[in-house]
């Protein structure tokens, strides 16, 4: 499960933490954009620990499902259909577009790893039933988890955007100064 710690050092835990939008209208606009970009990764890396766990879940229901009815084909036969069913269908969630790329893809994917311990999930064909159905309730309740993490970030980003998006209306904040800073050039 995602955990988020009180006072830890960790991305998510600065983040989450109860006075990271404490007094925005306080902070500078540069601190404010240091803010939602830090916020954007870790969503990034939570959307990509997420996806991660939803191709396990489709490959244990595609046995599953193999199983019930009857059919002769291996998963491995069947793994690119299975994981472009997934991709292909309806949008469901808070999806977002990302332009970052997971800054800590090895950790996630040994994340999603360790999560069914021991089990040799190379080869689902072979797991009993219930190793089968202890595994799909493990990477659930997992997703479960980085769902409900994944909201709380973007609901941080969303008030962290709606404060920057204030000042561009106020005239508080200007596309040139923007400009000035993207491109190096100071104020004059």
């Amino acid at each position: 499960m995602i955990e988020v710690r009180p006072g830890g050092r960790r991305r998510i835990d600065r983040v989450l933490a109860p006075g990271y939008l404490t007094g925005l209208g306080d902070l500078s606009l540069s601190v404010l954009r240091e803010r939602r970009d830090e916020a954007a990764q870790e969503e990034t890396d939570l959307s990509y620990l997420r996806r991660l766990l939803h191709a396990r879940i489709d490959i244990v229901r595609a046995e599953q499902q193999r199983r019930s009815s009857g059919g002769e084909s291996s998963i491995v036969d069947r793994l690119a259909s299975i994981l472009a069913d997934n991709a292909l269908g309806p949008a469901t969630g808070s999806g977002r577009h990302q332009q970052l790329e997971p800054s800590r893809a090895g950790e996630h994917r040994r994340h999603a790893e360790a999560l069914i311990g021991n089990t040799d999930f190379t080869d689902v064909g072979a797991l009993p039933d219930e190793k089968l159905g202890a595994a799909l309730e493990t990477y659930t309740a997992e997703e479960g988890s980085v769902s409900d993490v994944r909201r709380q970030v973007q609901s941080v980003m969303d008030a962290l955007n709606a404060e920057i998006a204030a000042r561009y209306h106020s005239g508080a904040a200007t596309v040139d100064e923007l400009l000035d800073t993207e491109l190096g050039r100071s104020a004059e």
